[in-house]
């Protein structure tokens, strides 16, 4: 990797990587142009609440990915405790059978058991590890780290730096899109202490996201709610980051892969947001010096529940990265139905639907790889290919008059009004 002036001239390809909670995520972020999946086993994942892979499911995921030039990377990026050690082997020699291209990890000692039991595999070191300068960073290379998921804390010069004095050979990852935690690099005792949910082992309650009043001593039962100003009581709740609109800082910056957050969101989440950073990452590479990005893609990261954006800490210190007024999410768009095939007889695409629709309900459709286009639904059809006036029953197979014939996993969607 050469510098030129303040910028990096790539001599390798930079990567969009996106989240798989199970495998229809898994297919949906491989569908819409993912070149690697980050997905969790069963034991060792910071994402509890997700499906995760058992052993057999992760071996049939590696061979979908495999088959068409993708990688999977598999977390292990818990702190354990004594009683998990025993089972760390097995779930290393379990991601060797699969075919796993890397394992993500934290712990040292989980480190260290990774190159005793798999020496040849790539470790990529979480963002848990919390590495925000290049002596770290250059340390665990030393070690025989791939890969540093750098700190969310950090800004592209901090970044920059990293990458100008560090091995060339170490791949630097950084989160651009999804949920932020308020506590440094996902590192937080506050659901363990209020729940006893532990999320520095994957089963964190999210807490920060909650409305919090004070109640005075003698007065029980009175709440008051908590400001930190006028607008709200939400003091520890972050906006979701997204750095769609600056692709070409992160690359200009030497940011090898570009991490999509989100395992536990849905596979129309995983979809959308990937295919966005897929289209942003192509244009980019189109025109590295002039880099513009289409109003299309930039609008695609609004089309999926989501809370308020911000950039985080890459431009500096984040002034406007809480959200006071609530937790909740932004949903303009729902899913009408995933395409599953196209009948040449009856010149209809066919469907299964996800949400109720009637008949006239203009719908976007968005293709694997492609923007999205308007589609007339003036004609919809049963099963039995009988008129109907809406999609009135949930999973419901049904078929939508088209001449023009979409690919399969195209996902129809229409605006809330």
């Amino acid at each position: 990797m050469a510098v030129i002036g303040n910028k990096f001239a790539y001599t390798r390809p930079l990567e969009v990587l996106s989240p798989a909670g199970d495998m229809e995520r898994l297919e949906a972020a491989l569908d819409f142009g993912a070149d690697a999946v980050y997905l969790g086993g069963k034991m060792f994942g910071m994402r509890a609440a997700s499906p995760n892979f058992t052993a057999e499911e992760l071996k049939i995921a590696c061979d979908k990915a495999h088959a068409i030039g993708k990688r999977v990377y598999l977390t292990c990026n818990t702190l354990p405790r004594n009683s998990e050690i025993v089972g760390f082997e097995g779930f290393v020699k379990d991601a060797c059978s699969a075919g796993v291209d890397a394992l993500i990890a934290n712990d040292i000692g989980v480190f260290a058991m990774i190159k005793r039991y798999a020496p040849d595999m790539e470790i990529h070191m979480s963002t848990q590890t919390g590495i925000v300068n290049y002596a770290t960073a250059t340390e665990f290379y030393n070690m025989g780290a791939k890969r540093v998921v750098l700190a969310r804390e950090l800004s592209l010069e901090e970044i920059a730096e990293i990458r100008a004095k560090t091995p060339k050979d170490l791949e630097i990852e950084v989160f651009v899109h999804g949920a932020m935690c308020v506590s440094f690099s996902g590192r937080c005792l506050l659901s363990q202490y209020i729940i006893d949910r532990d999320a520095n082992r994957g089963a964190c309650a999210q807490p920060c996201r909650w409305g919090y009043h004070l109640m005075e001593e003698k007065r029980p039962n009175e709440f008051y709610p908590v400001y930190e100003d006028e607008s709200g009581t939400y003091i520890l709740n972050a906006k979701d980051l997204c750095m769609i609109d600056h692709i070409d800082k992160l690359a200009e910056a030497g940011v090898d892969s570009f991490k999509i957050e989100g395992r536990a969101k849905s596979s129309y989440y995983v979809s959308v947001i990937t295919n966005a950073y897929r289209r942003a990452m192509d244009e980019f590479l189109q025109n590295p010096s002039n880099f513009k990005l289409s109003p299309w893609i930039h609008d695609e990261v609004f089309k999926v529940s989501h809370r308020a954006y911000c950039t985080g800490f890459f431009f500096g210190h984040p002034k406007d990265c809480q959200y006071y007024e609530n937790s909740g999410y932004i949903r303009d768009w729902d899913v009408a139905a995933i395409v599953t095939g196209y009948d040449e007889e009856k010149g209809a695409i066919e469907c299964v639907q996800r949400n109720k629709f009637l008949r006239g309900t203009q719908l976007e459709a968005l293709e694997p790889a492609n923007s999205p286009v308007m589609l007339s639904t003036d004609e919809i059809f049963d099963e039995k290919f009988e008129p109907i006036e809406s999609t009135c029953h949930a999973a419901m197979k049904f078929y939508i008059k088209s001449e023009r014939k979409f690919a399969k996993n195209t996902i129809l969607r229409f605006e809330r009004t």
